[in-house]
This record gives structure tokens, C-alpha cells and sequence, in this order.
């Protein structure tokens, strides 16, 4: 009888496009080989032009498919991303605080369209009640300036970024520096360890589903048994070779490739 590979937990919206959120999230934990779950928070209507809508679920209904799985199967390491509204925010961090596993949190603020998939109100739910369990919370830079006001300019101000973040208690920042004027350049801190990660920048606009796939592939490689930091280095690895495989779909931003390593 085989063994079961180690299980993450994904705690999200769903993309109806296919490129990010749980869809992307699932496609991630496969392709680094773990056995994916879910916990669907809400339903997008999405494509590559957009977010044409959404709709929460009820908050008894994120609860039961949390409790379903963390009853039973259990799970390595938990992800979550687009959490929509202050209720269900609240109620996914008072589940998730009787859970020992590490916690990638994605704060998912706006869609790569710019379109809002956290209600403002939510967003001191998100500092309060969320931060303080995370392993990593991993924000972009228009993430960290909704959470803390700090406005990240040059690769000089990450430092300053990732201490404001991390006076809301996670154990780890990954500040993502994708839209950085220059090349970009993540910072991951912990309040005294600094590791910078820099990349070149690809000339391919498909880039749907970067952040869930990179917070993805760090709970993953986190359930593998990696460090904090060989997580997130492999886990970079992963996403610049799913960013250079990023392909056309529909008539807007497509996806990145999640099997780059299968096509290659």
C-alpha cells in the first residue's frame, strides 16, 4: 500500500478562470507533490479580463469544510488566500488558532486586474486576527501599504516594509517585490535574519496566480520539511520557471504554467 504524501490545506476563493486561487493553489501543491485540500471562502466569476464578480460563502459553511478535513485528514501545512470580508477572516483565524501546522498567509487584497477581493473593513481582521498565526505572511507592496501605510519605493525600503509587517506578529515576512521600479527583489525577515532573493524580470505579461502559487509552493516545500528559508527558496525556483512558462489565455493576462516542469 503506498504512502500518503504530506496533505496542505488551502483556505481561499475560487477562480473560475482556472489561474489562481484554489485552482491555482491545488495545481501547485500537485506539481510539488503533496495532496491538496481545500476550503473554499468564496466564488469568483473570473476570466482573463477580470473579476465580474463574486459571492461569499456563509461563514457555517467555511467552518464545516474546515472542520471536515482538519478532523480527519489533517494537514502539514495550511495556506490562505482571498478570505473576502471580516467575518469570514475571523472565523477562519479562530479555527485555524487550535491548529499547530505552519500557516502561509497570502493577504490577498486586489486581483491582477485590480479588482477588490478584500471588503475594507477587513482588513484590521486581517491584522489582528490573522497575522499573529502566520509562519509567513507574504505581501505585495500594495498589500504591505493597505496593512501599514508603508509605501515601498526602492529595494531600500523593504527593510522598513518588513518591520512594519512584522509588529502584527507573524514569525516570518516575505515582502514581494515584483513592482519594484527596478529588478525585483523579495526580502524575507524574521526580525533579526535577512535573506534577499532577487530575479531577473520576464518579458511575458501572463502572470495570473503568481502570489497564490508562490505562497502555495511555500506551504508545500514547508509540509516537505524545509526550513523557512529553503522553502521559500525553492519555492521561488518554482514560480520564475511558472512566470517564464506563463501563457495566453482568452483575451487578457493569462496564467502562469504550473507543469513547466512536465512541458520542459
Amino acid at each position: 500500500m503506498a504512502t500518503a504524501p504530506p496533505r496542505v490545506l488551502t483556505v481561499a476563493g475560487s477562480d473560475s478562470g482556472g489561474g489562481a486561487g484554489i485552482q491555482a493553489d491545488l495545481k501547485t501543491m500537485l506539481a510539488l507533490g503533496v495532496h491538496g485540500m481545500s476550503v473554499i471562502c468564496a466564488v469568483t466569476a473570473q476570466n482573463s479580463l477580470g473579476v465580474q464578480g463574486y459571492w461569499e460563502l456563509p461563514p457555517e459553511a467555511v467552518t464545516a469544510q474546515m472542520d471536515s478535513v482538519l478532523s480527519d485528514i489533517g494537514a502539514q501545512a495550511v495556506k490562505t488566500g482571498m478570505l473576502a470580508s471580516t467575518v469570514l477572516v475571523e472565523t477562519v483565524a479562530e479555527r485555524l488558532s487550535h491548529h499547530d501546522a505552519p500557516l502561509v498567509v497570502d493577504p490577498v487584497g486586489v486581483s491582477k486586474h485590480g479588482d477588490t477581493l478584500l471588503a475594507p473593513d477587513a482588513v484590521d481582521a486581517v491584522r489582528t486576527a490573522l497575522l499573529p498565526l502566520a509562519t509567513v505572511v507574504t505581501p505585495n507592496l500594495w498589500e504591505v501599504e493597505l496593512l501599514t501605510g508603508v509605501k515601498v519605493e526602492s529595494e531600500d525600503d523593504l527593510i522598513r516594509a518588513a518591520e512594519a509587517v512584522k509588529e502584527f506578529g507573524p514569525r516570518w515576512v516575505l515582502i514581494k517585490g515584483g513592482h519594484l521600479p527596478t529588478a525585483p527583489v523579495d526580502l524575507l525577515y524574521d526580525g533579526s535574519e535577512r535573506h534577499l532573493f532577487s530575479d531577473e524580470r520576464y518579458d511575458n505579461r501572463h502572470t495570473h496566480g503568481t502570489g497564490c502559487t508562490l505562497a502555495s509552493a511555500i506551504a508545500s516545500h514547508l509540509a516537505l520539511g524545509l526550513s523557512v528559508p529553503d522553502a521559500v527558496a525553492a519555492s521561488k525556483t518554482y514560480i520564475s520557471g511558472a512566470i517564464r512558462g506563463g501563457f495566453p489565455l482568452g483575451s487578457g493576462i493569462g496564467p502562469v504554467d504550473h507543469a513547466w516542469r512536465w512541458r520542459v
